[in-house]
């Protein structure tokens, strides 16, 4: 899905960029990429792209991060890796320190509920902030199959691994690392391997409180965000449009890409206001990555972030088996 849905019609759609191959072994895959991609070589091993492409997505399952990474570096590629970064935080550590450039995919940072959240913050309209809320739930009863249900480390399975990257690498993009984690890491639906139900809260230095929620438990799912300030508060109800758009086949620059449901609202001591969500725009990121690799810009996104953010999830394992608050240091 990484590769179908997001990577390739960000590519295709950012100006600088094209795809110069595809990998995948499995035969009806080779000939959707085919009809959709006329212009990519289409092959089942990575290695036979290596001299001919000039920067290589990693968007294979978690367990293969790592790997092929390491030999898109040893080739001297830059490479994109979908979050996260790798399976373990040794993984992770190996792909940083073989000095190549990478970058991670850490797209929610170009929801645009996201930014809208970012954008007011930063305003001081909401004045110190108090707590934030993240809550990114569904409701999928019954326990599908894949290497996302698997409770094996090594894939990189469960809500804490698959969704914990996105919601924590928020919460420290707004507020910093934090220096205390509680968490809550639980398996509910009969069968499950894999957490399926997580409450992750975040102290931050500065004393913001930051509460995440994420699941597949959820039929009444909660907002996607709230945050309160001393001044005033925010909510937004509702996913970023852009996920399900790609999904549909919508591509950056059609009319409604990025386009949320609805506004959110701002509420102050003695009034409310509707607030306008600004569009999102994933497209952003391989724009940055075109000048990254082209022009030896910063990468998009400093994997040293994202590893940070493996490391959290590392403290909230150990919060949760413990039922304790743990102290963290970057």
């Amino acid at each position: 899905m990484a590769g179908q849905v997001f990577h390739a019609p960000l590519i295709a759609a950012t100006e600088g960029l094209e795809i110069g191959g595809i990998v995948t072994g499995d035969p009806e895959r080779k000939a959707l990429a085919g009809e959709r991609y006329p212009e990519a070589r289409i092959v089942d091993q990575v290695e036979r792209l290596f001299g001919e492409i000039d920067l290589l997505v990693v968007a294979t399952p978690n367990r293969f991060h790592a790997e092929v990474a390491l030999a898109a570096i040893d080739a001297g590629l830059p490479v994109v890796i979908d979050k996260p970064l790798a399976p373990s935080i040794a993984e992770a550590e190996q792909v940083l320190g073989a000095g190549g450039k990478v970058t991670v995919f850490q797209n929610r940072r170009w929801d645009g509920d996201f930014l809208t959240v970012r954008k007011l913050i930063d305003s001081d309209r909401l004045g110190d902030i108090v707590r934030f809320e993240s809550w990114f739930e569904r409701f999928r009863p019954e326990v599908g199959e894949g290497w996302r249900e698997s409770g094996d480390p090594a894939d990189g399975g469960g809500q804490l691994a698959d969704l914990g990257p996105h919601l924590i690498d928020q919460a420290i993009v707004l507020f910093g690392p934090p220096v205390h984690i509680y968490a809550e890491v639980d398996r509910r639906r009969p069968g499950v391997e894999a957490d399926d139900d997580v409450f992750v809260a975040l102290e931050h230095a500065s004393g913001v409180h930051s509460h995440l929620h994420m699941g597949k438990v959820a039929p009444l799912a909660g907002p996607r965000f709230r945050v309160s300030g001393l001044k005033g508060g925010l909510a937004i109800d509702g996913l970023d449009s852009q996920e399900a758009q790609l999904a549909e086949g919508m591509r950056p620059g059609s009319p409604g890409y990025g386009e949320p449901e609805g506004p959110g609202k701002l509420a102050f001591a003695e009034s409310e206001e509707v607030l306008p969500i600004v569009p999102g725009r994933y497209d952003s990121f391989y724009e940055g990555v075109r000048e990254w690799v082209s022009r030896d810009a910063p990468p998009p996104v400093d994997p040293h972030e994202s590893l940070l953010a493996m490391r959290v999830i590392e403290a909230a394992r150990t919060s949760s088996e413990r039922h304790e608050t743990v102290p963290f240091g970057e």
